[in-house]
């Protein structure tokens, strides 16, 4: 029943840490612990089956561990990897056959090989994350590897989380996580906080590297990465032909040199592989890695040589970075860009950027080439580049989308994450958005608890978007199509055999489904041509677009409000209504100066866009302020988008939400700030900055969501037609003053402070609204004052009841400055001194005493003549 390590260990780095991690599991029942270790030492390969080992000697008779892998190619090649090295060993008590599906399997979207015999599974996270919805105990595993934690992939993110629960009620239950870079304690302390007694970081074990000796070249192109419609077409011709002289440059020496050339996306990987296949030595075999290829393209690109076989350049994106090592690779051709999630919380979009890699990220695709021998990397930018970009990738979870987190969080029992130990919090602003969409897809309550519904799906492995247009398009599209179409935005391209085999796999789903309601059916069945976008529309009511007219054909407006534009070229140009599946970023002339451009969509009929979002359909008065005056139509909308608009005469309550809006837009300016009204609002502002409550925060934005309580009888004078420059905001703004302590703010704060001379100067105070709580050093009381008006003060005067002291300008006889201070009594002491000597033969009529305290009794003395 247990494994061989001795066998499968032989010559990998970490066999020489097993014991070390043993021991930190054998510490207390259940366990945990941190795995850091390099890529290419072995912890993917050992790290299981010691826990099998571990386990049963414990008297577990099948011990189950699971392990999961950020990649479905990962999963499988670890899984044979295994598989094949523990066949070299047989052992008593189970068959160890050399392919996955005996003690060895794994399990992905679409596809399982496992048995009853399994004892080590590989699983994506996301497969990991619907047993734990549907089995939260997790019953029959008795152990759980997070390989690649480092990665911070949202759903890896979610499992460290949810996991660390588990153990709260299994006490048993072995949880380690893996690392290749050195953030291990990070990790650390969130699985000490997983044991039932808790406290202290789990321990870490340490492994050095099993990289060999790595050259570095530099090879920058002579243009730019990237232009304004992504990838520059020059910086990818530059790439291939950079992998193929450095390929034929190594296979002079060694022919059994492979070289893997990584790329941000799957159209530049394609672009690439073409260029090669033309530029590379005859007989090289070419090979493209990435998530749109079929399982078998993708194994047998990370297989390594068949004896005998060409030489081969495997051209992949980030998959092939880290979690699998592609035998045979000495060389890597890096072209030092990634393609990551990005949320555009104010368009309402969410999609994929290119970025320069973070530098962790390179050293690991740098890695690649060591890992069986020296190796090289030709880095296709400059050292400059590198050393600007970020040290470690953005963990998803602070840019991603996060509806489908939302709806795992809400049937896990932690809507918004919250009480779950996550390695980081999920923004606020992203996690709201994300509620509201499940919302209003009737996944969750408006609590934020999942509904049957949102169980359902969440059991459907597409975002929960697609899942809800999946069923409930099969029930106007049919099954097929509607499974199609989803398969399609899912990410599977429209040829080969991993399409259909998604698209067969939704048309099972949504043929057992059944539990969704159509919102609205539509008037008419969808022709063939428009069934498509009918279930996109279903999908992202907020992406359904218009043209806009007089725009050109290629300008869009999106329900959200968003503008874009279709790329050039595009099929879809002139199509009058469009269903968005993706929509992004972007400059340039496909943006058609929007700065968005939409990357996928299909073509939708007026009626069927009303049909799909029936939420977004409304009719009603909008009142606008332009120019003075207060305009109205009644207006038919989808969203953002006019449907039919016809002028009225607008009532008085839409007036003055016209106003209102108008101010909210163009601020406080549009009325404008009198010298008084201003002066009194940076008074009101330095007491609430100093004070607090009760007095008043008076910075824009504060004013702003007052507007009804301080400036209401304005408000209905602008509506009226009164000008906004004939308004003054100094008596609105005394409406906010509160009672009873509005008394002691001529005390608190003067306007004008009484000097040694008699004279009552205008103090200037500064601008402190919209900093509340800040120190009140921001800005000080000014008062600007002839030097001699001053004799005689020894201390500095100080307001709002002795915490802020006054800045002094002291100014000569002409009103020039000479100095300034907020403590006169040192002033008098040092600095006057000084000015006295080069001032009183300048201004020989005025006086300059040595004692400046003696002045004052003497200005007294006249003051009272």
């Amino acid at each position: 029943m247990t494994f061989n390590l001795d066998t499968i260990g032989k010559g990998l780095v970490f066999a020489d840490s097993l014991d070390k991690l043993a021991s930190a599991l054998k510490a207390k029942p259940g366990g945990t612990a941190v795995v850091q270790a390099p890529p290419g030492t072995g912890k993917t390969t050992l790290v299981p089956p010691l826990l099998v080992n571990l386990l049963h000697h414990e008297g577990h008779l099948r011990p189950r561990v699971v392990v999961t892998q950020p990649r479905r190619v990962a999963a499988r090649s670890a899984a044979r990897r295994l598989a094949a090295l523990d066949s070299l060993a047989p052992v008593k008590g189970g068959t160890s056959g050399g392919s996955p599906g005996g003690r060895v399997g794994y399990t992905v979207r679409g596809e399982s090989r496992t048995g009853k015999d399994t004892l080590v599974e590989f699983v994506t996270p996301g497969i990991l994350l619907r047993r734990l919805l549907s089995d939260p105990a997790l019953e029959g595993t008795h152990a759980v590897i997070l390989d690649e934690v480092h990665e911070r992939g949202l759903e890896t993110d979610l499992l460290l989380g949810m996991l660390a629960e588990v153990r709260q009620v299994r006490e048993d239950l072995l949880l380690v996580a893996m690392s290749a870079t050195l953030d291990a304690p990070r990790f650390a302390a969130l699985l000490g906080e997983a044991d039932p007694d808790g406290g202290s970081p789990a321990p870490v074990v340490d492994c050095p590297s099993a990289l060999h000796p790595l050259s570095v070249e530099w090879v920058p192109g002579p243009s730019l990465r990237l232009d304004d419609r992504g990838v520059a077409r020059s910086f990818l011709d530059h790439v291939a032909d950079t992998a193929a002289q450095a390929h034929q440059r190594m296979l002079h020496d060694d022919p059994q040199v492979d070289a893997l050339v990584f790329l941000p996306g799957v159209r530049e990987v394609a672009h690439v592989a073409a260029r090669l296949r033309d530029r590379a030595d005859h007989g090289t075999e070419v090979l493209e890695l990435h998530g749109q290829a079929s399982p078998q393209e993708q194994d047998r690109a990370v297989s390594g040589r068949g004896p005998g076989g060409p030489a081969r350049i495997i051209v992949s994106t980030a998959l092939a970075e880290s979690s699998l090592t592609v035998p045979g690779v000495r060389l890597v051709i890096d072209s030092g860009l990634s393609r990551e999630p990005r949320r555009d919380a104010g368009r309402g979009m969410s999609g994929l950027v290119t970025v320069s890699c973070s530098r962790a990220s390179a050293g690991q695709r740098a890695g690649r080439a060591a890992r069986q021998g020296p190796g090289t990397v030709v880095r296709c930018y400059d050292q400059q580049a590198f050393a600007a970009a970020p040290e470690h990738q953005t963990p998803e979870i602070a840019v991603a989308d996060l509806t489908g987190a939302a709806l795992l969080l809400a049937c896990w029992g932690a809507p918004r994450g919250r009480g779950l130990a996550l390695p980081d919090a999920p923004p606020t602003v992203s996690m709201d958005d994300a509620v509201e969409v499940l919302r209003e897809l009737g996944a969750v309550t408006a609590e934020g608890k999942a509904t049957g519904l949102g169980r359902t799906l969440a059991g459907i492995p597409a975002d929960p978007r697609l899942a809800r247009a999946l069923l409930d398009g099969a029930a106007v599209v049919g099954p097929r199509t509607a499974a199609e179409t989803v398969a399609l935005v899912s990410g599977s391209g429209p040829a080969g055999k991993r399409f259909a085999e998604e698209a067969k796999r939704f048309e099972a789903i949504a043929r057992k489904g059944g539990t969704a309601v159509v919102h609205s059916a539509p008037h008419r069945s969808p022709t063939r041509d428009e069934e498509p976008g009918f279930v996109v529309a279903l999908a992202f009511p907020d992406r359904i677009a218009r043209r806009v007219a007089g725009d050109g054909p290629a300008s869009y407006l999106l329900t959200s409000g968003t503008r874009a534009g279709l790329p050039g070229g595009s099929p879809l140009a002139g199509q009058e209504w469009l269903a968005v599946a993706e929509v992004s970023r972007a400059h340039g002339r496909d943006a058609a100066g929007t700065g968005a451009v939409i990357t996928s969509a299909a073509p939708l009929a007026a009626d069927l866009a009303l049909s799909a979002a029936p939420d977004l359909l409304e009719e009603g008065v909008r009142a606008r302020f332009d120019g003075g005056k207060v305009s109205a139509r009644l207006e038919r909308r989808l969203g953002a988008i006019v449907l039919s608009s016809t002028p009225v005469r607008p009532g008085p309550e839409a007036s003055r939400a016209a106003v209102g809006e108008a101010l909210a837009k163009r601020g406080l300016s549009m009325i404008g700030w009198s010298d008084a009204a201003d002066a009194f609002r940076r008074r009101l502002a330095l007491l609430h900055n100093v004070l607090g409550e009760p007095w008043p925060d008076v910075g824009e934005e504060a004013l702003l969501s007052r507007l009804d309580e301080w400036l209401g009888p304005e408000l209905e004078a602008l509506a009226n037609g009164k000008p906004a420059t004939a308004l003054d905001l100094s008596e609105p703004l005394r409406r906010l003053l509160p009672w009873p302590e509005a008394v002691h703010l001529d005390n608190l704060v003067p306007e004008r402070l009484q000097v040694p001379s008699g004279s009552r100067v205008r103090i200037d105070y500064p601008d402190v609204s919209g900093h509340p709580g800040e120190d009140h050093d921001v800005g000080r009381p000014v008062v600007a004052v002839k030097l001699q008006e001053c004799f005689g003060w020894d201390r500095t005067p100080r307001l709002v009841d002795g915490r802020v002291p006054v800045l002094f300008h002291l100014l000569s006889p002409a009103g020039r400055p000479l100095a300034v201070t907020d403590d006169l009594a040192s002033f008098w002491s040092g600095p006057y001194a000084q000015v006295r000597a080069e001032m009183r033969g300048r201004y020989p009529k005025h006086p300059w005493p040595e004692d400046p305290w003696t002045a004052r009794a003497t200005a007294r003395t006249k003051n009272r003549m």
